[in-house]
């Protein structure tokens, strides 16, 4: 392949990469839930990684929500450089899975409803909400890995529902 020709290819490739504009932004419980890389990184979220070419993960540690914690949390964002923002929160306990129920138990007590998605009673998924509310809130009920509770924003829709 001649110079031209590679130059032609890297410029395809550079072009290849999810392109999107940051949704609005959105914040819940002093988290950012949907925003910019710079709303990211006002929140805290500044330490930054790049697991594959087209998303970037911004982490926070020792993060309280709903008066429990501290938790790990974590932003996904769209693209390389995070240009495409990101829509979900996600929230964890690096060596307690069990921590997170702290945070159902609050919603419990504040007049959330919950459903389970998945089969039956034994979905994959609780899933919080509350009329009014701007975020629906998800935890895993798996037991492999760790468990995490996510903060979505009304409007993801790709995320499972009940």
């Amino acid at each position: 392949m001649g110079q031209k020709a590679s130059w032609l290819a890297l410029l395809l490739l550079a072009g290849c990469g999810p392109q999107r504009t940051p949704p609005a932004k959105l914040t819940f419980g002093g988290l950012p839930v949907r925003g910019s890389l710079a709303d990211a990184s006002a929140a805290g979220f500044t330490d930054c990684v790049q697991p594959d070419w087209d998303t970037m993960r911004c982490r926070r540690h020792k993060v309280m929500f709903a008066g429990a914690g501290p938790y790990e949390a974590a932003v996904d964002l769209v693209g390389h450089d995070g240009s495409g923002g990101f829509d979900q929160v996600i929230l964890w306990h690096t060596q307690d899975q069990y921590a997170v129920y702290k945070i159902t138990d609050v919603l419990d007590r504040t007049g959330w409803t919950n459903c389970s998605t998945g089969d039956g009673e034994r979905g994959d998924q609780i899933v919080y909400s509350r009329a009014g509310a701007p975020v629906r809130i998800s935890m895993d009920l798996s037991y492999w890995g760790k468990r995490r509770v996510r903060l979505l924003p009304i409007g993801n829709t790709r995320e499972r529902r009940c």
